[in-house]
């Protein structure tokens, strides 16, 4: 499974849980799902960082994408409201992922960039057999 899979995952399973939270009000069996949720949530997030992808991509990925995603499916699944400015701000957090995302990719393409310019050590010349 890529990373991106695992981060997926972690989304999926820490919004499930979340959601299950609202219907665990009424239904305490509910709170299965939200405690097998998070674990699992957490455990694929460890295994996006465990990866590769860096600490401050992954959590803001998985945070903002979680926020995004509950406020919409709370709105469809429960009747929540969703106002313009709701909206808005959904859409602003999905632009600060994006930015993030883009940032990351760019600092890794700078670091690569360094690396390559950096010259490669010749190996130490010995003498030649009867020059010493």
């Amino acid at each position: 499974m890529t990373v991106w899979m695992t981060l997926v995952a972690a989304i999926v399973s820490e919004v499930a849980a979340s959601l299950s939270l609202k219907a665990a009000m009424d239904n305490p069996a509910w709170y299965v799902v939200v405690v097998l949720g998070y674990l699992m949530s957490f455990f694929m997030l460890s295994r996006t960082l465990r990866g590769g992808m860096a600490l401050g991509v992954a959590y803001g990925i998985w945070a903002a994408s979680g926020v995004a995603l509950t406020s919409i499916l709370s709105s469809l699944i429960f009747g929540e409201s969703m106002n313009l400015m709701k909206s808005a701000g959904i859409v602003l957090v999905i632009g600060g992922v994006l930015l993030v995302e883009i940032g990351s990719q760019k600092a890794a393409q700078q670091q690569y960039a360094r690396q390559a310019q950096r010259p490669t050590p010749l190996p130490a010349e010995e003498p030649l057999r009867g020059e010493a």
